[in-house]
């Protein structure tokens, strides 16, 4: 299967606009629609602003990018279409039908969900439009993030999931596969086990939630990026890990919902850095700083 040239992108907010950039810049034409007129015209200033902090010229970039006002014309012609609309499975389903009537019968379908199985976002497609459908995980942000997993379905052709993979290394990502369709793929399952126990420790008591931040920012968070958890189990020693996983496991949360602290915070309109206070208070100014650290530390570790 040939590496597509066109690509498009439906949904250009938090996500979209990045994934988008990310093409243009390896150079593929690249078509990108929204439903809100605002998102989407506002998606070339975010795309100029993300290239300036990299110390690119963004015109270059920015000429690959056509904004369409309906998903028909961003459809048109595309080899490669992956979306990037909010995490509801009945939208992500109407969205892929359309795209099934709209998209050239040759294209590749991507969902760039976090946790719904690409299995259940494609259950009402014919079978041959389920064999071009595939998972692709990007992370937030997409333009700085290299990681991206591809996630393979009962139904994904072998040669759509090796195209979609060749394709995410070509552009610049570090692709993994993923070959169960798990709820979560892999990092989200991993990162979220992690909260689990973090708003456990908080909401009985053990500590606060800036306390969290600092253990995690001063400990093992710190040699993350340089040794991941298997190479650490195997490093420190598997009877090591066995004698402390036989202590510790019976400790820890398991519960299957969310903590009612959060629902709390939600009810009392605490919902995090956009109202000023969620699990910590957040001024305009503190929040702006951490948006601005989280890019230039991401920037930095691109230059290593």
């Amino acid at each position: 299967m040939n590496t597509p040239a066109k690509v498009c992108v439906v949904g250009a907010g938090l996500m979209g606009h990045g994934i988008a950039q990310t093409f243009a810049q390896a150079g593929h034409p690249v078509s990108l629609f929204d439903v809100d007129k605002n998102t989407l015209e506002l998606a070339p200033l975010l795309v100029e602003r993300n290239l300036r902090q990299l110390g690119v010229e963004p015109e270059p970039i920015l000429d690959n990018i056509k904004l369409c006002s309906d998903v028909a014309s961003a459809a048109l012609s595309a080899g490669f279409i992956i979306e990037a609309v909010t995490e509801n499975l009945s939208l992500k389903q109407a969205l892929f039908a359309l795209l099934a009537e709209l998209a050239p019968e040759h294209a590749i379908l991507a969902s760039n969900t976090s946790v719904i199985p690409i299995t259940d976002i494609g259950e009402k497609l014919s079978g041959p439009v389920r064999s071009r459908l595939v998972g692709t995980h990007w992370w937030n942000p997409p333009h700085l993030i290299p990681l991206v997993e591809v996630i393979k379905t009962p139904f994904t052709d072998n040669a759509v999931f090796e195209a979609t993979f060749d394709l995410m290394l070509s552009i610049g990502k570090q692709p993994v596969k993923v070959f169960q369709d798990v709820p979560g793929f892999i990092g989200n399952r991993l990162q979220h086990a992690m909260w689990r126990e973090a708003l456990y420790l908080v909401s009985t008591g053990v500590c606060d939630a800036e306390t969290i931040d600092t253990v995690v920012k001063n400990s093992f968070g710190m040699r993350m990026p340089f040794l991941g958890p298997m190479e650490n189990a195997d490093l420190v020693g598997l009877k090591l890990i066995q004698q402390v996983h036989q202590f510790i496991f019976p400790h820890l949360c398991n519960e299957q919902s969310p903590r009612p602290m959060i629902e709390d915070l939600i009810k009392q309109g605490f919902l995090g850095m956009e109202s000023g206070k969620g699990l910590q208070n957040w001024p305009p100014e503190k929040a702006e700083n951490v948006r601005k650290n989280l890019s230039n530390r991401l920037i930095d570790s691109l230059k290593d």
